[in-house]
């Protein structure tokens, strides 16, 4: 997934307005302005939109750990110049203090099933002989349980296979 689309989908799951886009990187110990913050989320075919850089998506990812959980003593974490996708789940998992049950309670409402062991894959160390990559559709199940779970009202209705919506 690319960086824009990250940073859109978790201004949505939480319906963050513009101001709240603003502190949350100023939580990191960075100032943006609106103007930026609104060509960042901007449609992919909009000739506006800027192009969001992994350094920009890991500020604000710490901002959200620090407005989540509060602003943790001593040293910030530097931000990443390189971000994968495990470390963009790393990040949220700590933002949100979501165990492992938590993590699997969200893609399952994405229709996803994961074990525990599976999942314990993407947080360890690259190299490591249990590393797995997360995959683009991995993140997009995941954020996409989260939307579910913070935000039940935008699910969509379920329709019947022949188009028709459900009888009551």
């Amino acid at each position: 997934m690319n960086k824009n689309d990250v940073l859109r989908r978790i201004r949505f799951i939480f319906d963050f307005n513009d101001s709240d886009m603003i502190s949350i990187f100023k939580h990191a110990g960075h100032e943006v302005s609106r103007e930026q913050v609104c060509n960042w989320l901007k449609k992919d075919n909009d000739p506006a939109r800027k192009k969001c850089t992994d350094t920009e998506l890991a500020l604000f990812l710490n901002g959200l750990i620090n407005h989540k959980r509060g602003k943790k003593e001593g040293a910030q974490p530097v931000p990443e110049q390189t971000l994968n996708n495990n470390a963009i789940l790393k990040k949220l998992k700590i933002a949100l203090n979501f165990q492992a049950e938590d993590m699997i309670r969200a893609l399952t409402l994405a229709g996803l099933k994961i074990s525990k062991h599976e999942l314990s894959a993407f947080f360890r160390k690259f190299g490591h002989k249990h590393y797995r990559e997360c995959k683009d559709q991995m993140l997009r199940n995941f954020l996409n349980g989260l939307q579910l779970e913070f935000r039940p009202e935008t699910a969509e209705e379920p329709v019947a296979p022949w188009g028709n919506p459900p009888l009551p």
